[in-house]
């Protein structure tokens, strides 16, 4: 996929089905947002999840949403009904959160763009869904149980999908890729510091298309 592609629209297809892999970026430098943006949608990850852990995060998302057709860019680390009203304002295109409460499930649903609420025990899944939510963010997925958890709820809950989150690698991913529960997995080895602060885009698409390959 090229950065001059269309969007996929996540109304036409679930944020868990748009490619394995949903790169979990870290920006500290807004200007740097189109450029990485475009290398992975170029390695062919177009869902971006921008996390809100930096004072460029809304610039970042402003910027991807507007320059680079090919993304579908999200917003991560969405904690408060506030960071909802910002980060679709900014132009993002799906919600994901660590965790959850009733007053942010509500904000997430309002919004109008697709959400991954986090969970981390069989309590919380069962809550969502009772709450007619079906789609979730594991995480931290390493620390939470892994593929072993997952695997475990997939029997008594097989209606529950997930995107886990959190300390997974280009080797492990695959692991959890095979979960019949399991819609793709985030990460971001793919967008190493290093990289970034060198502006080494080439690289990144290069480690985007590696993780793009897992759906293979």
């Amino acid at each position: 996929m090229t950065s001059s592609a269309a969007p996929t629209a996540p109304s036409d297809a679930s944020v868990l089905d748009l490619a394995p892999v949903v790169p979990v970026v870290v920006l500290h430098d807004a200007a740097d947002a189109v450029s990485l943006a475009r290398a992975l949608v170029a390695g062919g990850l177009p869902a971006i999840e921008v996390t809100l852990r930096t004072p460029a995060a809304l610039d970042s998302i402003r910027a991807m949403a507007a320059e680079v057709p090919g993304a579908v860019v999200g917003a991560g680390t969405v904690i408060s009904p506030e960071h909802v009203r910002d980060t679709v304002a900014a132009g993002a295109r799906f919600l994901v959160s660590p965790g959850w409460t009733d007053a942010l499930l509500e904000a997430m649903k309002a919004s109008g763009v697709p959400f991954l609420p986090g969970v981390s025990t069989t309590s919380e899944v069962v809550a969502l869904l009772e709450r007619g939510v079906r789609e979730m963010k594991f995480f931290p997925a390493e620390a939470a149980g892994g593929t072993a958890y997952l695997k475990a709820l997939s029997a008594p809950l097989p209606q529950a999908r997930f995107c886990p989150t959190g300390g997974i690698s280009l080797a492990s991913a695959p692991s959890y890729l095979a979960l019949p529960n399991v819609g793709c997995v985030g990460g971001s080895w793919m967008v190493p510091g290093d990289a970034v602060a060198a502006k080494d885009w080439d690289r990144v698409a290069r480690l985007a298309a590696e993780a793009a390959a897992l759906a293979g």
